[in-house]
C-alpha cells in the first residue's frame, strides 16, 4: 500500500468518472488546469495501445495560495494530481496524491498543517465518488 496516495472505485464507467471527479473537486474549491490523457500520448508518441488512463492537474486557488506564501518553493509540488484509470477488469479507479505526506516532507508545521486541511477536502470528494 502506498503512502503517498488513497484511492476509491467508482461504480461509473471512466469518461463518467473523469466528470465525476471534475464536479467533486469543483464542489471543494478545486479546479482541473490540466488534463493528461496518457492513452492518446502513448498511442501518438510511442504507438502503443493503453487502458484509458487520466491525469488531473487539480488546483485550489486558496490551498495553493497558502502553500506560496510559506514557501515560494511548494510551486514544485503543485497542482494536486488525481488519476482516473481503467483497470484490466473494466472498474475504474480514481487515485488522489495524499496531500499530507508529500507537504510533510517541507518540514515547515504551517505547511504540514496545510497538507490537512487539503487531504480532508480531496478525502470529502472521494467519498462523493463512491456512489
Amino acid at each position: 500500500m502506498s503512502t503517498y496516495v488513497f484511492s476509491v472505485k467508482s461504480p461509473k464507467g471512466f469518461e463518467a468518472t473523469v466528470q465525476a471527479v471534475t464536479d467533486a473537486l469543483k464542489q471543494e474549491g478545486f479546479g482541473v488546469l490540466t488534463t493528461i490523457d496518457v492513452q492518446a500520448t502513448f498511442k501518438a508518441k510511442l504507438g502503443v495501445d493503453h487502458r484509458p488512463y487520466r491525469i488531473l492537474g487539480a488546483c485550489n486557488p486558496r490551498f495553493a495560495h497558502q502553500a506560496l506564501q510559506a514557501d515560494p518553493d511548494m510551486g514544485a509540488l503543485l497542482p494536486c494530481n488525481v488519476v482516473v484509470r481503467e483497470e484490466p477488469d473494466a472498474s475504474v479507479s480514481v487515485v488522489f496524491m495524499d496531500p499530507q505526506p508529500v507537504l510533510g516532507m517541507v518540514g515547515r508545521p504551517e505547511v504540514a498543517e496545510l497538507g490537512g486541511e487539503v487531504r480532508s477536502s480531496l478525502l470529502r470528494v472521494a467519498q462523493a465518488l463512491r456512489g
